[in-house]
C-alpha cells in the first residue's frame, strides 16, 4: 500500500499486536485478471516463520479458496479505530478533510489444510480466542463427532505464513503540534466511541510533546 514515511510503521511485533486485537481481516486474492475478498476472523501464531502464520477457514462453497492451489500470494488486510478529521479543527483555515486510521496488510501464499487432526486445532483455536473473555464461554466439546465432522466437510481450513508485513498508522503526524492536540481532544470528547478510541491510539502512537 501507499505509506508516506510519516505513517509508516514497521516494527513487526507492533503490527502483529494490532492483528492480534482486531483479528477480523479481509483476504484478497486474484485469478483471471479480477480481485476476490473474503471477510475472515484470524488467528496469528507469531512464532511460526519470520513473520508469523495466519490461520483461518471458509465455507467449501466459497471458490476463493481454489485460487491457494496456484502457489500465488495473497493479502490479508487488517484495520484498527479509524474516523474523519475536519478541518475545522485545524489553526489554518485553508485546510481539507481527511481520514485518520492504523491498518496493516499482510501478504503470503496460502496453503490448504488437509488433517482432520491440525483442521480440528484451528477451528479449537479460534473458538477459544473468541470465547474465552466470556463468563458464559461455548466449547466444541459439547457437540457430537458427527456432527463436527460434517461441518468440517463444509469448510476449508488453510495457513497462511507471512512473507512481508506493512503498517501504516495515520494519526495527523504531519500536522503541526497544535492541531494534533485540537483534533485529539475534538475526538476524545466525540459521543462516538470509535472517536474516542481514536483519540486514544493517537496519544499512545502520535503523542503530543507538552
Amino acid at each position: 500500500m501507499y505509506v508516506p514515511q510519516h505513517f509508516l510503521v514497521s516494527d513487526g511485533a507492533t503490527l502483529r499486536e494490532l492483528i492480534d486485537h482486531h483479528a477480523f481481516g479481509l483476504l484478497v486474492t486474484a485469478g483471471d485478471g479480477l480481485p476476490f475478498a473474503t471477510h475472515l476472523p484470524f488467528a496469528l501464531h507469531r512464532g511460526e516463520g519470520e513473520h508469523g502464520t495466519l490461520y483461518a477457514h471458509m465455507a467449501r462453497a466459497n471458490p476463493q479458496w481454489r485460487a491457494f492451489t496456484g502457489g500465488g500470494q495473497a493479502l490479508a488486510i487488517f484495520q484498527a479505530e479509524h474516523g474523519y478529521i475536519s478541518p475545522a479543527w485545524y489553526e489554518a483555515p485553508e485546510s481539507v478533510p481527511t481520514w485518520n486510521y492504523r491498518a496493516v496488510h499482510a501478504y503470503g501464499k496460502p496453503r490448504i489444510i488437509d488433517g482432520d487432526d491440525e483442521v480440528r486445532r484451528v477451528l479449537d483455536e479460534l473458538v477459544e480466542i473468541h470465547e474465552s473473555p466470556r463468563s458464559d464461554r461455548w466449547s466444541m466439546q459439547g457437540v457430537s463427532e458427527e456432527y463436527l465432522a460434517r461441518m468440517r466437510q463444509a469448510i476449508v481450513a488453510f495457513a497462511m505464513p507471512i512473507e512481508r508485513l506493512e503498517g501504516k498508522f495515520k494519526l495527523s503526524q504531519n500536522r503541526p503540534q497544535a492541531d494534533r492536540e485540537h483534533v485529539m481532544q475534538v475526538l476524545a470528547a466525540s459521543p462516538r466511541h470509535g472517536d474516542r478510541e481514536l483519540a486514544a491510539a493517537m496519544e499512545h502512537w502520535a503523542p503530543v510533546r507538552r
